[in-house]
């Protein structure tokens, strides 16, 4: 099987006051640091969706692997979704394990986890005690009907609900709750 690490980290962080993709996160790029978690966890490739200073992203992040720009990344993450998920249709990927650029707490061992089970039908989600969350595998089965239902902020989440999922344990490895505000990225567990 060969299973794809996508990032989405295309916003404009709001909320946050810059792109997340450019928030310094022990000594390096939120975005360095979400594809080399990909990596370290044995994706065959890595692709980062950009959208929010993707210019100023791709001068600053000192190791991305392949990028792909969202045009219409203002739409929300279901865009950068759609973008992500059509430029690994050009690939021999299975499947792709989705991680989010604001969630430096899940690690590789937690993708490792989730990507043991993939396959083109599988549809994988790290657990947390009582609660879904990322990272997410998405098999090439699914990405057409993913993709149709990717709209606003709201990613994969509508078919998900849908669709027989997974659940794998994760939380205690990881954290996945996203750092949307400056000063959120100190709660991060060393795990």
């Amino acid at each position: 099987m060969s299973v794809a690490g996508l990032v989405l980290a295309a916003g404009a962080g709001r909320r946050y006051g810059m792109p997340k993709a450019l928030v310094e996160h022990e000594g390096r790029l939120l975005a360095d640091h979400a594809a080399a978690t990909l990596r370290d966890a044995g994706c065959d490739r890595v692709l980062v969706v950009l959208g929010a200073a993707a210019d100023e992203v791709l001068a600053k992040a000192a190791d991305l692997p392949d990028t792909v720009v969202n045009p219409d990344w203002q739409t929300g993450m279901g865009s950068s979704l759609r973008t992500g998920l059509t430029a690994l249709e050009e690939t021999d990927a299975t499947a792709a394990v989705v991680l989010l650029v604001d969630m430096p707490g899940v690690t590789a061992e937690a993708v490792r986890r989730i990507t043991a089970h993939a396959s083109p039908a599988a549809l994988v989600m790290g657990g947390y005690r009582e609660r879904r969350g990322h990272p997410v595998l998405l098999g090439r089965e699914h990405w057409a009907g993913v993709a149709a239902t990717a709209v606003g902020d709201r990613g994969a989440r509508d078919y998900l609900r849908t669709h027989e999922v997974l659940i794998v344990e994760v939380g205690d490895v990881a954290d996945d709750e996203d750092r949307d505000v400056p000063g959120n990225l100190s709660a991060v567990d060393d795990h």
